[in-house]
């Protein structure tokens, strides 16, 4: 599922950097700009261009400042206050209609010591991120270089910096192991590490993981391995869907924690065993995704307590498993819930029918399964409602107990009667049939 950039990265670039742009270019106009910098922009300018459409490079002419420059913020050097140093660079306008910038990125962008924030908005950038980027970019708060087609490894320079809070290399084709430094406490300042969508990033996450300090990691659809190991108290947003990552989730959550992790997904992936009842207690969790994995065994879903007064979760999706038993009472909590394609049996809990028929559970699919019976309500379903029971045990309550199929393959009413013998021997023993 791809997802928008985090709101935090957002408010940054529409707030805080043109905060930082005004205080910064009311410096003293008699200063003059470093060669080295004056010298970077115009390497920058020789490697980029607008795509047709964009006009982003039009006030880079000799006939102005380079400190007047669109994207360019000078401050005055900390050494040197008659010297102006660049101190945030932002390539490209960012407004939806334009199409962006193409080109490759230069090795002297490095030489910009007091750069703060780096922000290159999508478009076709090709080629490699400088390697010593890091080792000169020693002030880097803000680094973003996603949605072009950036090639090769992201550079090792880039964990261990002082002041590095936000990196999204989102949305390219970067390949390589990621450094690890950026998933440790040797990064403390990180807080948001975007490396989505690049589906050559590789290697395992280092045990230590757990003891880094980030609360926005998204690495899905890209090529890791390796078990998942405990996950680190302050995280709030955590994806690896879509990797080639392996084994249980024993021991990842433990003791309520992550305690603010509000979205979770690893779907995708080939993890298996049962999937652990302390998934299902994350206290703020409001998204859970583990569908297509390997997981088997019964679920033990908590029931909330007190009793949520809304849906305990906004969703909750472990389909495309292989997961026996019956369909949890509690997660009639769920405002969607996709349990479908699983060896799931049983009647479904009149909980969660009464959920679906009072509105609160949006979408229940749980076609694919081995389920006997739907305890319907003797009302109508409402219309917002999207409800999926087919190719289960059981005859369909009602025409409606299939609206809400995906068309995809054609409808599929029910199950062949010699798949559904000896059901109930494998709901009493919680076996997988």
């Amino acid at each position: 599922m791809a997802l928008p950039p985090p709101r935090l990265v957002l408010l940054f670039l529409l707030v805080v950097a043109p905060q930082r742009a005004a205080r910064a270019q009311s410096s003293s106009s008699s200063a003059t700009l470093h060669e080295r910098d004056a010298a970077a922009l115009r390497d920058i300018r020789a490697g980029l261009r607008d795509l047709p459409g964009s006009r982003f490079f039009d006030s880079w002419d000799d006939a102005r400042s380079p400190c007047a420059y669109a994207g360019v913020v000078c401050a005055p050097d900390n050494d040197d206050p008659t010297t102006l140093r660049v101190s945030v660079l932002t390539l490209g306008t960012g407004l939806a209609d334009s199409p962006g910038l193409a080109g490759t990125l230069p090795a002297s962008l490095a030489s910009l010591a007091a750069l703060t924030d780096l922000v290159l908005y999508p478009g076709q950038v090709e080629g490699s991120i400088p390697s010593d980027l890091g080792s000169g970019l020693r002030r880097l708060r803000l680094l973003s270089l996603s949605g072009n087609r950036l090639t090769g490894p992201v550079p090792d320079s880039l964990a261990g910096l002082p002041d590095l809070h936000t990196l999204d290399l989102g949305n390219n084709r970067l390949d390589g192991a990621i450094p690890a430094g950026l998933l440790l406490p040797s990064s403390p300042s990180l807080k948001v590490l975007i490396l989505a969508n690049n589906g050559g990033l590789s290697g395992e996450i280092p045990a230590q993981f757990a003891a880094s300090q980030l609360f926005h990691v998204d690495l899905s659809r890209n090529a890791i391995t390796g078990a998942l190991p405990p996950l680190p108290p302050t995280l709030r947003y955590f994806s690896v869907a879509g990797n080639a990552m392996q084994g249980t989730l024993d021991g990842v959550f433990h003791n309520g924690q992550p305690a603010d992790l509000v979205f979770l997904d690893v779907s995708m992936n080939s993890f298996s065993g049962s999937v652990p009842p302390e998934v299902f207690a994350l206290p703020s969790a409001s998204s859970l995704l583990l569908s297509r994995n390997n997981f088997t065994g019964p679920l033990a879903v908590p029931r909330p307590t007190p009793p949520p007064s809304a849906a305990a979760w906004a969703v909750v999706d472990v389909s495309h498993n292989a997961i026996s038993g019956r369909v949890p009472e509690a997660l009639a909590a769920a405002g969607t819930l996709y349990v479908n394609n699983n060896r799931m049996s049983g009647e479904v809990p009149p909980a969660v029918a009464r959920s679906v028929f009072d509105g609160r559970m949006t979408t229940f699919y749980a076609q694919h399964n081995f389920l006997t019976g739907f305890p319907a309500p003797p009302r109508p379903l409402p219309d917002s409602a999207a409800l999926c029971l087919s190719y289960n045990c059981m005859d369909l309550p009602s025409a409606a107990a299939a609206d809400g199929c995906p068309t995809i393959g054609g409808p599929l009413e029910a199950r062949p009667a010699d798949q559904c013998r000896n059901m109930d021997d494998d709901v009493s023993t919680g076996g997988d049939g």
